[in-house]
């Protein structure tokens, strides 16, 4: 197969005219388990170029979804005359069903593995046919890696983690193997490279499902920057005491964070994977106008909560042959005058069969007179993996199911009828459709469609009705469903009797409230389930994830992308097309040809590390700092949120520096000057009102506390438990915007603090100002370097840049310098604090012989009238 590809999307894109910029070198090493990546691709030659522009004139491809996933969605079978193999689509499958969600005119291919062991001399012809016949791409892994990828790292590590069982021990779960870690990236990196036989990164998109394939997105942007590509987790997430058990957690996660989608089933599961994020890797999200998005070197990964649902149309279909209808006739009259209760699960520890066993029994100890009039059917699908633990479920079911037939029993009854699978789909629907109640009991599950399954069945249709001897035009229809409260598709069953599957007593009750129920409280709670799941199925899952896909990638194209990291520590920094790294070559000349220099530097996370312990300034920062403001031509100004207190004592040995504290509120010019205040009036009545409110989050927030300033009081929650520091600073902040509605005061959240301070006080009045003095003393900066790192500093930004707009300072260098690479109205960034010092180094070894006399006559002349 050849691939459609036609432009590695590494290379930058202009907005101005859509052409390839430059190619920006990509990060990457292979060190360690990463020896399965590959070698960095070779520039491209005019070969690929003529290619690539023959490629674009060409006609437009269709649309296309790449739908990736562990199984292809095909059964195959090979032709005992002939020897061939012939393969089926197997409409079972979510991944086959999605399809219809998707618009008519879009392609779907997919990738994944097959269900049967093909020999390598057959492989490149069932490769062709599959593609020929079906859009199908399999992936052929060796039997060991196949073996350790799934039955070791997938099923016995991380499907056991992911349902919240820890190996504690080795004869409890299996621990981490860092060979089956391996296996696991080899096998990722297999479904990259077949992914890449096929696509079209410019316009196709990919779809990966589920936790076997978590770490694929970095193979593919590794590849190409601007892939689209979106994830859906099948299973839970766990919360993150669990998941922070991996060994390899980080990996993990940043690879998740390699797409523009993340879709979860429940609220639950999304939360604890935002947890992880921000517990683990220091991440913050929010919600933009009802999507919750993290931003992740300025790519929003966006995330979806959304359950996954049925395909009506082939269940319906199913309902309607007369082959069904017969069957449900033969069961009906098999329990007729029993009450049959029946559940479907795969055989596995986490389904809680036992349990359901147990209930059962308990029923029938506590009502002895349903004995003989209620059936539990549990049919049982073949275990998708092997092991110990498996077969301990197979013991354990059936030793408990001969119990309880033995003890409540008798000629001609069994309480219990156990059906181990394989059981076809028609079967399946023949059993739910004279079923008076489902009973999902996992203690643990993903999403789980069997009790929207059954209700469909319940809904009959016009053959059922007519085998069975039914006016479907007034015949009420109705279902009761107890379902788990653990399992993902609880919270849309609002009508389900749910129960702790733990609580045998509790389960036991709900079947027997689901007997004795009466028809009318059943048909309602039917047509409340019946309603939702028809108008929530698999089309309306497809259909709402492809859109909410399109919409998380309309941005690619507006901004420069290129790769950083090492192994699965890659990830793609996109900034804004005119965002660029300032370097002191680029700012030296127009520093070296200019006279009135403003240099405004923020302090924490600045020219301060945010993680360093002592908040004193260094030694070579006082060094810098020193040489810089005592250059004549320079105004340099510390302008931070700090108390004068501790900046005045902290810089006391720079002399010439000039210092904005709380924001601006007060400032000095030199260090032998006064404090002066800013010229608003100010009335601090109320901190009165806003103090004790905070007092009372410090008392129940541990590790909180309050900074008391001159113009200002801020909650500081950075020594709290993330989570429940920012849950609190919200409550806060609603709190204190509450009462202080009244008040001439502005109420912020920024980085780990709520702040309260006076209106008009901010980092970029203080700014204006400056310059105003400035230009009023004729002393007009034609020089304006501004350096910050957080949201305070995006008003100096601001600020700075308004004043080049009129004539006087039309021909000012402007450097708006954000630290760290995010989106910022800066157009400049620098990496961290130590890239900043060497800038200002630099600065201060640009000019060797500096003018004496200057700097007096601005800042003793400007001192008096700055307030």
């Amino acid at each position: 197969m050849i691939s459609r590809s036609c432009l590695d999307l590494l290379s930058l894109v202009s907005l101005d005219d859509f052409r390839v910029v430059s190619r920006i070198p990509r990060v990457m090493t292979t060190a360690g388990v990463m020896s399965d990546f590959g070698s960095e691709a070779s520039p491209r030659s005019e070969s690929d170029e003529a290619a690539s522009s023959s490629s674009s004139s060409a006609a437009p491809l269709p649309e296309r979804r790449i739908v990736v996933a562990n199984q292809l969605p095909v059964r195959a079978h090979r032709d005992r005359q002939t020897g061939k193999w012939r393969f089926e689509w197997d409409q079972d499958r979510l991944v086959w069903q999605l399809k219809d969600g998707l618009r008519p005119d879009v392609e779907v291919v997919y990738v994944g593995s097959l269900g049967a062991d093909i020999d390598v001399a057959d492989q490149e012809e069932v490769s062709q046919s599959l593609f020929e016949t079906f859009r199908c791409v399999p992936t052929f892994l060796p039997a060991d890696v196949q073996h350790k990828f799934y039955h070791g790292f997938c099923k016995h590590y991380l499907w056991h983690l992911f349902h919240y069982m820890l190996p504690m021990s080795p004869k409890h779960g299996a621990r981490f193997n860092r060979l089956q870690w391996q296996a696991y990236v080899s096998a990722n990196k297999v479904f990259a490279e077949k992914i890449m036989e096929v696509i079209n990164p410019e316009e196709d998109y990919v779809w990966i499902h589920d936790y076997h394939l978590m770490i694929l997105p970095t193979f593919l942007r590794k590849k190409f920057a601007r892939i689209k590509v979106g994830f859906f987790l099948h299973s839970p997430f766990p919360s993150s005491e669990i998941y922070r058990t991996i060994p390899v957690r980080d990996e993990i996660l940043m690879a998740l964070l390699n797409c523009d989608l993340i879709g979860f089933h429940t609220f639950d599961y999304a939360r604890h994977f935002l947890t992880c994020c921000s517990r683990m890797l220091g991440l913050d999200y929010e919600s933009k106008r009802g999507y919750i998005g993290l931003d992740y070197y300025g790519r929003t990964v966006s995330i979806k909560i959304l359950p996954a649902g049925i395909h009506m149309g082939l269940l319906q279909s199913v309902l309607s042959m007369e082959s069904t209808a017969k069957r449900v006739k033969e069961l009906k009259e098999q329990y007729e005058g029993k009450s049959v209760i029946v559940g479907v699960d795969d055989l596995d520890m986490f389904k809680g069969i036992s349990l359901k066993f147990l209930a059962m029994g308990q029923l029938l100890e506590l009502q002895p007179e349903l004995r003989g009039k209620v059936v539990l059917v549990q049919i049982t699908n073949p275990a998708r993996s092997s092991g110990k633990d498996v077969q301990q479920v197979q013991i354990e079911t059936d030793h408990i199911a001969d119990e309880i037939n033995r003890m409540y029993g008798g000629p001609g009854y069994e309480p219990i009828v156990y059906i181990k699978g394989p059981v076809a789909t028609q079967e399946k629907d023949a059993y739910y459709s004279v079923a008076t109640c489902a009973v999902v009991n996992a203690v643990r599950d993903g999403m789980n469609l069997e009790p929207y399954k059954y209700t469909v069945c319940r809904q009959g249709s016009p053959a059922l009705d007519k085998a069975l001897g039914i006016d479907e035009s007034s015949a009420p229809r109705n279902s009761m469903i107890i379902v788990s409260e653990f399992i993902g598709c609880s919270p849309s069953l609002s009508g389900a009797i749910r129960v702790n599957p733990w609580d045998i007593d509790s389960v036991a009750d709900a079947m027997n409230a689901a007997i004795t129920i009466s028809d009318s409280e059943k048909q309602l709670r039917h047509d409340k389930h019946y309603k939702y799941i028809s108008s929530h199925d698999v089309k309306y899952w497809a259909r709402s994830f492809d859109q909410d896909l399109e919409r998380a990638c309309r941005e690619h194209y507006q901004k420069r992308c290129w790769g950083i990291g090492f192994g699965l520590g890659f990830r793609v920094v996109a900034l804004g097309p005119s965002f660029r790294k300032l370097s002191v070559d680029h700012i030296a000349s127009a520093y070296r040809n200019t006279k009135n220099r403003l240099i405004l530097l923020d302090y924490d996370g600045t020219l301060l590390p945010k993680a360093s312990i002592d908040k004193r300034p260094s030694g070579e920062v006082i060094s810098v700092l020193n040489s810089l403001s005592r250059d004549p031509e320079n105004v340099v100004f510390i302008v931070s949120g700090r108390g004068k207190d501790s900046l005045g004592a902290w810089f006391s040995p720079c002399e010439k520096l000039g210092i904005a504290a709380e924001h601006g509120y007060i400032k000095r010019w030199t260090a032998d000057s006064e404090w002066e205040t800013c010229g608003l009036t100010m009335d601090f009545e109320w901190k009165k009102i806003a103090e004790p409110v905070m007092e009372q989050y410090i008392e129940a927030t541990d590790g909180s506390f309050i900074e008391t300033k001159e113009s200002a009081l801020v909650w500081h929650h950075q020594d709290a438990d993330p989570q429940f520091g920012s849950f609190q600073a919200k409550e806060l902040l609603n709190h204190l915007e509450s009462v202080l509605t009244n008040e001439p005061v502005v109420v912020k959240r920024g980085q780990h603090i709520v702040e309260v301070k006076p209106q008009g006080v901010n980092k970029g009045t203080v700014v204006e100002n400056l310059i105003s003095t400035m230009q009023s003393r004729g002393k007009s900066p034609d020089f304006l370097l501004c350096i910050g790192d957080d949201r305070s500093d995006e008003d100096m930004f601001e600020a700075i840049a308004r004043p080049v707009s009129t004539p006087s300072t039309s021909a000012a260098e402007v450097f708006a310098c954000t630290v760290g690479q995010k989106p910022s109205m800066a157009k400049y960034y620098l990496d961290d604090t130590s890239e900043v010092i060497k800038l200002l180094q630099g600065l201060a070894a640009a000019t060797s012989q500096p003018k004496l006399g200057c700097f007096h006559s601005i800042s003793e002349d400007t001192s008096s009238a700055w307030g």
